[in-house]
């Protein structure tokens, strides 16, 4: 039997002779609870609000985005589109003109960023199946060139959708040469509106979908694009896709996947992420120096017993041992009360929704969480060194009773 364990066991379960102690204790214990708690629930909603960003964007933005590294437009080669194409795993491949353009309803104007496409991207796209539509999602036929609205463009310039009296305007500076007169200094494109789509703020205030021939006149393009759009099949390799592309385009494009397309908001979701686990774990530390009086008070109260245990021959390292092994009976019992307290919770707001989110044009209703088990781990093994390190000074002023005085 190992002794030091025997009697650190017996030392916390046992009812201590000062209840102050006791209740020192508890109050150790509650304190590593919920901090640990807190820790595992903070991290386990910037988990949730890390993929709610991943999926509305991953709605209107493509799994793999081609733009040049030089310029702003580009003329893409048939055969090559063909080759990205043929590729195994590709879904399909859009052609793409996008730039800010002043867009004009009746008496109404907004700078807006428009985004012409071909009929692969409604095809492709899975803004059908994220965002809220009001009328027909469609950007040209026979006859017309239409645009499907961000819903805060469309509040701005006043577009009812069920009524195509008025037709919308897409405004764009002419090219004119220096000294040219011209009394007509834009070019512009009429539209019809025939959807307002609703999904992110971004997005919503600023967008608008049209076709690729009404985005090429306004600007005055031929058979330039500013950039290509590649959608995944559900199981495809997208490392391997990406790397294929870039063999096939060579180094004059940026080939971008989802994570490099918001990599800054990504990444200041991860830092802050980082920082909330920093400052809840500091807030640990303040709480663990409850463990820290535990321990001095119980070394004070057990004298009379180290100096009995000296007499019986038991080392100093013996002696910090028992105290060191309290603390870390503390921090494990809180530690693992923390951990079932923090994932209950987490598995609930899951299941139910308990935090609602109170804000009509959000996406989703309540709080987002997502578990993840690295995070359980470092939440784990963090709690239990802040508090044995705090046990560590209290074993050391354990071992550093007088033999004679305490037993006389």
């Amino acid at each position: 039997m190992n002794v030091s364990n025997f009697i650190a066991k017996r030392y916390f379960v046992a009812k201590k002779s000062k209840n102050f102690i006791q209740i020192l204790s508890w109050v150790s214990m509650v304190g590593v609870a919920f901090g640990t708690a807190a820790l595992i629930i903070v991290l386990s909603v910037f988990n949730g609000l890390e993929d709610v960003i991943r999926s509305v964007y991953n709605a209107f933005d493509p799994d793999l985005k081609v733009i040049p590294v030089e310029g702003k437009s580009f003329v893409p080669q048939a055969d090559l589109l063909e080759e990205i194409r043929d590729l195994e795993g590709v879904f399909g491949l859009s052609e793409v003109i996008e730039d800010k353009m002043l867009a004009a309803y009746r008496d109404e104007q907004v700078l807006a960023t428009i985004k012409g496409v071909d009929s692969t991207f409604l095809n492709s796209n899975k803004l059908q199946s994220m965002a809220s539509i009001r009328g027909e999602l469609k950007v040209k036929d026979d006859q017309f060139n239409y645009a499907v609205l961000g819903a805060g463009v469309a509040y701005e310039l006043g577009v009812l959708v069920d009524s195509d009296i008025f037709q919308l305007e897409l405004l764009y500076p002419r090219r004119l040469r220096p000294g040219q007169l011209n009394s007509n200094a834009f070019q512009r494109v009429p539209l019809r509106s025939s959807a307002i789509f609703s999904l992110e703020s971004n997005y919503d205030q600023s967008y608008i979908i049209t076709s690729l021939d009404a985005a090429a006149r306004a600007i005055g393009y031929r058979n330039q694009r500013t950039g290509l759009e590649i959608y995944f099949e559900p199981d495809a390799d997208e490392s391997k896709i990406k790397q294929s592309v870039k063999d096939i385009l060579g180094s004059s494009f940026q080939v971008l996947d989802t994570q490099e397309q918001h990599a800054e908001l990504l990444n200041s979701v991860k830092l802050e992420k980082l920082f909330a686990y920093i400052a809840i774990t500091f807030i640990t530390v303040i709480a663990s120096f409850n463990v820290f009086f535990t321990l001095s008070m119980l070394a004070i109260e057990k004298r009379r017993d180290i100096s009995v245990l000296y007499a019986f021959g038991a080392t100093e390292n013996l002696i910090k041992n028992v105290f060191l092994k309290q603390g870390a009976i503390i921090a494990l019992t809180g530690g693992i009360v923390g951990l079932i307290l923090g994932i209950g919770i987490c598995l609930l707001q899951q299941e139910y929704g308990l935090v609602s989110i109170q804000m009509s044009t959000s996406m989703v209703q309540a709080y987002p969480v997502k578990l993840i088990w690295y995070d359980l781990l470092f939440v784990g093994v963090s709690v239990c060194l802040v508090t044995i390190l705090t046990s560590y000074r209290p074993a050391i002023i354990a071992t550093r009773v007088s033999l004679v005085e305490h037993l006389q």
